[in-house]
């Protein structure tokens, strides 16, 4: 595999993944998981659709206008209040096993952000949102895609600078250092086609070389995806 050419910050990681949601060819550069911030929030809103299609029911109004808010301004609060509609972890990681993540792990003590997620799992999630799912129907999955294709414009930084598409990002200080995680996954439209992108980072100095490094990372990794000789 071709190696990412990509200028880390020292002290900092990143883990980049690239999907080709018409052939299904996949590539993850780097490894290792991370605390998935506000990007769970995609997860969450699979959790509470999953519940709605075992129940053969539609989201109430309530439930939408909480899911519209939670994905298109990433509002906290309706996070929380959805995280214990699902149940909580449990709900997500049961609701992640049946999508086929196998190696994110719902976050302890009521702190979705501190979920543990790697960028291959949301390769797998962005696949079932973006193309053709066995477990997600055609609504569930057009109401995920929607709302991440309508994102408040400051917060479409990230996979974005491969192309126009649709994301979720998550971002938040640590307490102890004041170094950053900063993430962002969705689908890009770029010269190489469709792209499913998950780009996941830790240890930057501040929110803004965070986004620099996801978005130099994400067209970084398009370009090793195209070229994986």
């Amino acid at each position: 595999m071709r190696a990412l050419r990509v200028a880390v910050p020292e002290g900092a990681r990143l883990s980049a993944g690239v999907l080709d949601p018409d052939s299904g060819r996949s590539a993850v550069y780097g490894g290792g998981s991370f605390d998935a911030a506000s990007v769970v929030k995609v997860g969450i809103l699979a959790a509470l659709l999953l519940g709605a299609q075992d129940a053969d029911r539609d989201l109430t109004g309530a439930e939408r206008e909480r899911a519209a808010r939670m994905i298109g301004r990433s509002d906290n609060d309706c996070a929380t209040e959805m995280w214990h509609g699902i149940g909580g972890a449990p709900g997500l990681d049961a609701a992640h096993r049946r999508l086929g993540l196998t190696a994110t792990v719902g976050g302890t003590n009521g702190y979705w952000g501190l979920t543990r997620t790697t960028a291959r799992d949301q390769l797998t999630l962005l696949r079932h949102v973006f193309a053709p799912s066995p477990v997600l129907t055609p609504a569930s999955r057009a109401c995920l895609a929607t709302l991440m294709a309508s994102v408040v414009p400051g917060q479409r930084w990230g996979v974005s600078a491969v192309g126009p598409g649709a994301l979720k990002n998550g971002w938040f200080p640590r307490d102890a250092t004041g170094r950053w995680v900063v993430h962002s996954v969705g689908r890009a439209s770029g010269a190489h086609g469709d792209r499913l992108l998950a780009v996941l980072t830790e240890g930057t100095s501040s929110r803004a070389e965070g986004i620099a490094l996801v978005e130099s990372a994400a067209r970084a990794a398009v370009r090793a995806f195209a070229d994986p000789a």
